[in-house]
């Protein structure tokens, strides 16, 4: 059996879960509502606030599927009642980042600016200090969106491996490169 596929979800106080004839799920907390697609073949039960998901067969579709719903509904689950935060930081002299309600204006050393729209579902917030690095923040209850988005981000202007310049996660350790020695 699945090692994660057979843990069982704990379904914290303030989250509703439903299942409906199509076999999508919905789970509704504090931060929002989030549905998913689930295979009819999975079952999933909720017994005394636990939620499990199990699978007909050991064939190898049913495997693969049991462990990887179970961990999408579990995301789900923690994305209502907690939330998901990522934060991204510029690296770079003159890189700058701005935001206007959900536009994102990046200036991260090209000759124009670079404009990005969060989608609605995801919290943005920026700031840029004095003597700090210029920061992002992400705030959202779709796990999957919120990496989407921070991933999208980050393409702009990945860390290049001799002195870092560009954007990263918080957090995120690069290896940098030696750079070229003298000829002498």
């Amino acid at each position: 059996m699945s090692r994660i596929g057979k843990m069982p979800i704990v379904i914290p106080a303030g989250v509703e879960f439903s299942v409906d004839d199509a076999n999508i799920v919905t789970i509704k907390g504090k931060k929002g509502e989030l549905k998913q697609q689930v295979d009819p073949d999975i079952k999933l039960e909720l017994k005394d606030g636990e939620l499990n998901v199990t699978r007909p067969t050991d064939q190898k579709r049913h495997k693969s599927m049991h462990g990887l719903y179970r961990s999408l509904v579990a995301n789900m689950v923690t994305g209502v009642s907690e939330g998901f935060i990522k934060e991204l930081e510029l690296e770079g002299v003159g890189y700058r980042c701005n935001n206007t309600g959900q536009l994102l204006e990046l200036l991260l050393g090209y000759s124009h600016p670079i404009y990005f729209y969060v989608p609605d579902d995801v919290k943005l917030e920026t700031k840029m200090e004095k003597g700090q690095r210029p920061y992002i923040r992400l705030e959202s209850c779709d796990k999957q969106l919120i990496g989407q988005v921070a991933a999208k981000i980050r393409a702009f202007r990945k860390p290049e491996p001799y002195k870092g310049k560009g954007v990263r996660f918080k957090g995120e350790v690069l290896r940098k490169k030696a750079g070229k020695t003298a000829a002498k």
